[in-house]
């Protein structure tokens, strides 16, 4: 099926990167950790959910491509909370979701205004990224920030998503912690190529951190059904930020989101998602394993593909960045197809992605509004979680300095910001003060 008939696919595949082996990151560290893996599963073992996957990859993208953004389940407020067993089941084979109104329209506007007011009121302290016209903004404390992490309705949520994941250990909890990230405000006509289809929760460290590898135990013994997206038990000991790099987050999110201050449909500035998490991923950590044939025409033939531990490359995998993908470096995900456009938001909506869902930044933004969203996702209570938070918030309580995932850019600390609230600027009570961290 053509590209331009499925509801929501993009028209048009952007000009992002192509990710192949000349262009690569290349080092014999790299071979030996592909050797390593197969040293511990064995090569039939990743044959065989190679081939699985592969399969499973067929009918999956048929399936995508054939109901398109129809298949990212919408859901109001209040309903989340009364979903049923098999309905969450449902959502979470998908693996993201919007949520409705998490707060009113009239407050998310409220928050944009205060935040464009607090923008422009500190401008020459002000930075972002891309450095040309900057629109991700390295500003953490905002009060609208604040307030979009902290409300109760809010906190609520994220209770509730954290909840889809199980402990067998028993030693975590689903009470949210408040992960201090950026905000955009992105204005039109500005294209923007800078992220592509990525995931994010780190990238070499899936196939290196002994545990994060024990995550897709299943995957790489070669029972790839069997992988549970949901199983915090393993998740919880994983080190994505194994390699030092900006993009990694060292706080473990159950799912990423982000709260819409404004509307934002396709071709403004929205965002672009893989709507699978278990076959998709399972298909990234299998990529590296095997070389595609030199016959174009076999590309698509899982089969015709060669075992490979010789060659040092992993397919869109730089250490020090996200996990990237791209339709010649990963041709059985069908990017073109499949990578879909989430439905329209209005400010107050939420969408939530799982940690290992390939998504991307709409490169387009045609509209007449600046969009503008706050990056909030539901981060549960675990070891590792806890020790971050405890130190974002000294953090926080020495003067609104740059959180430590972020503090690469030496930027001034926002107490010395024109409507800085600091604790003032906390939501929900006692409830929002204990996400903050301060009683931890």
């Amino acid at each position: 099926m053509p590209g331009a008939l499925i509801p929501g696919a993009l028209h048009e595949w952007p000009a992002w990167n192509e990710y192949t082996f000349e262009k690569s990151e290349k080092g014999p560290l790299l071979t030996q950790y592909k050797k390593d893996i197969v040293a511990r599963y064995g090569e039939e073992a990743l044959r065989k959910s190679w081939l699985k996957v592969c399969a499973e990859l067929e009918k999956l993208t048929d399936e995508i491509s054939e109901k398109g953004s129809s298949i990212i389940p919408e859901i109001a407020y209040d309903d989340f909370f009364k979903l049923s067993a098999e309905e969450q089941e449902k959502i979470k084979s998908v693996g993201c979701f919007v949520v409705r109104q998490a707060v009113s329209e009239d407050l998310a506007t409220e928050w944009f205004n205060d935040a464009k007011t607090y923008v422009a009121d500190n401008k020459a302290s002000v930075t972002g990224w891309p450095t040309e016209t900057p629109f991700v903004l390295n500003i953490y404390w905002s009060p609208s920030q604040q307030a979009a992490r902290t409300h109760p309705r809010q906190l609520k949520l994220q209770r509730a998503i954290n909840t889809w994941w199980h402990d067998e250990e028993g030693n975590t909890s689903p009470e949210p912690l408040s992960y201090a990230d950026g905000i955009r405000i992105r204005p039109p006509g500005v294209p923007f190529y800078g992220l592509g289809p990525h995931i994010d929760a780190g990238s070499l460290s899936r196939w290196v951190d002994p545990g994060y590898i024990k995550v897709y135990d299943s995957i790489f013994s070669g029972h790839p059904e069997d992988f549970d997206a949901f199983d915090l038990t393993t998740r919880k000991k994983a080190n994505q930020s194994l390699f030092e790099g900006f993009a990694h987050s060292s706080v473990f999110r159950s799912f990423q989101g982000w709260t819409a201050l404004s509307k934002a449909a396709p071709k403004e500035g929205s965002l672009l998602l893989y709507p699978n998490v278990k076959t998709a991923i399972a298909y990234v950590l299998l990529r590296p394993f095997f070389s595609q044939p030199k016959d174009e025409k076999d590309i698509m033939d899982a089969t015709k593909w060669t075992f490979d531990v010789e060659t040092p490359w992993f397919p869109g995998t730089w250490r020090e960045d996200s996990q990237f993908a791209s339709p010649t470096s990963h041709p059985h995900l069908r990017l073109k197809e499949c990578m879909l456009h989430i439905p329209p938001m209005q400010a107050g909506d939420t969408i939530w992605w799982h940690c290992d869902m390939l998504h991307a930044v709409e490169v387009e933004h045609i509209g007449d509004h600046e969009a503008s969203v706050v990056y909030v996702g539901a981060v549960p209570t675990t070891e590792v979680n806890t020790a971050y938070i405890k130190g974002q918030l000294q953090k926080f309580v020495d003067g609104g300095q740059t959180p430590h995932d972020f503090d690469h850019k030496k930027l001034a600390p926002e107490s010395t910001f024109k409507g800085y609230l600091g604790e003032k600027g906390i939501l929900g009570g006692d409830e929002g003060r204990k996400a903050f961290g301060f009683d931890l």
